[in-house]
């Protein structure tokens, strides 16, 4: 075994513990600043945050109603380096970034790109109501196309151009030959009839020379099944859940424009982990964690 001089041990041990005063220190400065700028924002707003607080969901409500999450990533050299972000978007917007922006600031820059997307959405939304769009449930705010069924085992898919939303959209026809081949023509033959004034889902049947299906009853009350605390569909199977264990969502948001699934469990273990909760013999009284409308749950039905 090495030996080392007894000052050279002492010297040895004196950078170690610097070292883990300056790791702690720095560990330290890095959560006030992250807690402080959540405070900034606003932790009405905040979805997620992760137990080394380097990523963070928040919950953003757009003009319209719709309720949008965008999920960032601090690095550990934040706030020098830019975090990264992610959301349910088409397209991620280009981030501005300097040593002073905070959390706030990145917040605006998403909601300014959430207000560029509104006439892309009103189109899609018009879609997902009028016609009989194939695999609409649960669809993706990121995807800007539409199957939809023309009847007749005909399918159209219509991709919406980002850049210009309202314009006449790809399209691709699938089903028997004889009747793709038909509406194939037909639809290059009106191309030009496209009218950007006009509503879009009056020029695609202006433009196919037919009426369009309606969207099936049982298409439009569809649910959620995903849970928006745990991303989960089932709770796992767990002795302590009791009759719970391994079930499916079982609360729905009452705001038309969220909708938002829960495990009633899942809800309930939220409203504990917030000050603004409050609680009424077996039941916890707070507001949903999408859109902030009222929501109620038994403590019964949550974990103790």
């Amino acid at each position: 075994m090495v030996q080392y001089p007894i000052e050279d041990t002492w010297l040895l041990h004196f950078e170690l513990e610097q070292s883990r005063c300056t790791e702690s220190a720095n560990s330290s400065s890095f959560s006030r600043s992250v807690y402080s700028e959540i405070e900034e924002v606003g932790w009405e707003h905040l979805v997620r945050l992760s137990e080394d607080l380097k990523f963070l969901s928040f919950r953003v409500i757009d003009k319209k109603g719709r309720v949008h999450c965008m999920e960032i990533q601090l690095d550990k050299n934040y706030p020098r380096s830019p975090p990264s972000i992610s959301a349910d978007v088409p397209y991620i917007f280009n981030l501005k970034w300097s040593r002073k922006s905070r959390l706030k600031d990145l917040l605006q820059q998403f909601r300014e790109h959430l207000e560029k997307l509104q006439e892309i959405w009103n189109i899609l939304d018009e879609i997902d109501k009028s016609l009989w769009v194939i695999d609409l449930k649960n669809p993706s705010r990121a995807n800007v196309c539409r199957q939809i069924n023309l009847g007749y085992n005909c399918i159209i898919m219509l991709s919406i151009h980002i850049d210009d939303p309202s314009s006449l959209p790809e399209c691709r026809f699938m089903g028997s030959d004889p009747m793709v081949n038909s509406l194939r023509k037909t639809w290059q033959r009106n191309s030009k009839r496209w009218n950007k004034d006009k509503p879009f889902v009056e020029n695609v049947a202006n433009l196919l020379e037919t009426q369009l299906p309606r969207p099936p009853e049982h298409e439009n009350n569809y649910q959620q099944v995903e849970c928006g605390i745990c991303y989960a569909q089932f709770l796992p199977i767990d002795e302590e859940l009791g009759a719970k264990s391994g079930g499916g969502t079982d609360y729905t948001c009452d705001n038309s424009s969220c909708s938002k699934a829960f495990h009633s469990v899942c809800l309930g273990d939220w409203l504990r982990s917030i000050t603004t909760a409050r609680k009424s013999y077996d039941v916890l009284f707070g507001n949903c964690p999408y859109c902030s409308e009222p929501v109620a749950v038994k403590i019964s039905i949550a974990r103790k």
